[in-house]
């Protein structure tokens, strides 16, 4: 991996000194210390509800801090709380989690919202408005046109424009040394799409501009930032120069003791077949067939954009298929005549990738969103027994070690982790005989990750049949018994038993398109 080379120069963009924050009886940050160099990439890394991105929201002026703590930007003092705006003043930028976009506004309005060039009588030009724009997006590699609502874009789309955003405001900028802060930038991004992200930030790293970069992708840490800092339970643990630590070190720092089997051994069951999909073909794929036991964990991957992420939301009902059947047990459906509704009714479970915006609500509680598919079962005599059902969610929460167990709280206002975790109780609590999942541990840390193994695991000992469509290919090689690799829209070999390795998986993903056809479709691979 290229390994960064910054442009520092004596002092730090920013020192954040004893930084607190206290939400009612519960400590969230203590006493943390950062400091960010010019030209460095500086990671910010620890498990879900470390304190990061509490950390990042003072820094944005969002919340304030608690008494005593202190920043100095560019060696100059500036008083705590930050004013709304004071950040962009000061030369810090930031790329969040939700993007800060806005749907209904145009490509271009987000791009240079605040920032437009005015002629005489304050009018803006559009025109050279938009030929800035396609500069930008031209940098990028982002090929849509500046007038395209935002609202039409990918999820990919949408990540890249406000990393564009952010770092177009920063070479726009006359102060020498500004800071960017990325949190969580590659959750939704492809891998061409993290090369691009990665030499951007070494160019803007190349002229002086320090990078705070908080994700949970070790291997990115790895690849990318000149230093690391761990937070856990609201504290520093330790400020390394990453080419110091393995990734290994810096796992048992974010979770304070040696992780051990990562991995929870698999139990191989016999079970009869439960899940049948034959010829199935919608968005993206083509004649897709599988059979699954009970029991069976059952991998799809590939490249992202290679079809194996809409297979889920195909056999769920969630897109609409236009040819094949689908049976779970003794129950056939054409596949174009699923719904939701239907497949929940015959045993199946979806949990899609994006958990705020097509598997949770927001603004409901924890509760809510976790009784959702069985809320009929707490009505007795056309009454909903709240105290049964607040019993038995936290009851579910304990189960799942969501934290903090607290049922009326609202579902936004828990960390990715502990968000995941309530949903996957919330499908878990239905008894589903299939379980669908995309992508189970996106933007979650290593503990809740291992937790969520761990849960799938045991459904599947259960005699749940699970299949799980993700790029987190070690993932899959450990936890599945067989996994099927996708390219075009064709699954195009399948692996188990010994060629079942993580090698073997990003072999099979990146082999040309001419090898590929060679290879008979969900033909299991040689050792």
């Amino acid at each position: 991996m290229e390994e960064a080379s910054p442009a520092r120069t004596t002092g730090s963009v920013i020192s954040a000194s004893n930084m607190s924050k206290i939400f009612g009886d519960r400590t969230v940050l203590r006493g943390v210390d950062l400091e960010v160099l010019p030209g460095e990439v500086h990671a910010l890394v620890g498990q879900n509800g470390s304190g990061k991105s509490t950390l990042v929201k003072i820094l944005a002026g969002y919340h304030a801090p608690d008494a005593r703590a202190a920043l100095e930007v560019r060696g100059q003092p500036v008083p705590l709380p930050l004013r709304p705006g004071e950040p962009g003043r000061l030369g810090m930028i930031f790329v969040h989690q939700d993007l800060g976009l806005f749907d209904s506004a145009s490509v271009l309005e987000n791009l240079r919202i605040g920032h437009y060039g005015t002629g005489v009588g304050w009018r803006v030009s559009w025109r050279r408005e938009r030929r800035i724009a396609l500069e930008i997006l031209a940098r990028f590699g982002l090929q849509v046109s500046p007038d395209a609502p935002v609202s039409s874009l990918s999820q990919v789309e949408k990540a890249m424009l406000a990393i564009a955003r952010a770092l177009d405001q920063l070479r726009n900028q006359e102060i020498q040394h500004g800071l960017l802060i990325l949190d969580e930038p590659t959750a939704y991004l492809p891998r061409d799409g993290v090369d691009r992200l990665f030499a951007a930030i070494r160019e803007a790293t190349a002229s002086g501009v320090g990078v705070v970069f908080v994700t949970h992708r070790l291997d990115e840490v790895m690849a990318v930032s000149d230093r690391v800092t761990v937070l856990r339970d609201g504290a520093r643990v330790e400020t390394a120069s990453t080419s110091s630590l393995s990734q290994q070190d810096v796992i048992d720092r974010i979770l304070g003791f040696s992780l051990g089997d990562f991995y929870p051994e698999p139990v191989h069951t016999t079970g009869d077949r439960l899940l049948s999909a034959q010829h199935v073909s919608g968005p993206g794929v083509a004649r897709f067939s599988l059979d699954v036991q009970r029991g069976e964990i059952v991998g799809l991957t590939g490249l992202v954009g290679m079809g194996y992420e809409r297979v889920p939301y195909l056999m769920f009902g969630a897109e609409r298929a236009e040819t094949g059947m689908v049976a779970v047990g003794e129950c056939g459906y054409t596949a174009s005549t699923l719904s939701p509704r239907r497949a929940i009714r015959a045993g199946m479970a979806l949990l899609p990738a994006n958990r705020l915006r097509d598997s949770g609500l927001p603004d409901a509680t924890a509760g809510e969103n976790i009784t959702l598919p069985t809320l009929s079962s707490y009505f007795t005599h056309g009454v909903l027994r709240h105290h049964r059902e607040r019993a038995s969610v936290k009851a579910l929460m304990g189960d799942f070690d969501v934290r903090p167990a607290e049922p009326g709280r609202n579902f936004s206002t828990f960390s990715g982790g502990n968000q995941q975790k309530s949903l996957i109780a919330k499908w878990f609590a239905t008894r589903p005989q299939v379980l669908l999942l995309h992508e189970p541990t996106q933007g979650v840390d290593v503990g809740a990750k291992r937790q969520i193994f761990q849960q799938i695991r045991a459904i599947s000992d259960a005699g749940t049949a699970v299949i799980i469509a993700s790029s987190e290919y070690e993932d899959l090689a450990h936890l599945c018994d067989r996994v099927m690799i996708f390219r075009y829209g064709r699954a195009v070999s399948t692996l188990q038993g010994a060629s079942l390795t993580h090698e073997r998986i990003v072999e099979q993903c990146f082999r040309d398109e001419q090898e590929s056809r060679a290879v008979p479709p969900q033909e299991e691979s040689a050792p």
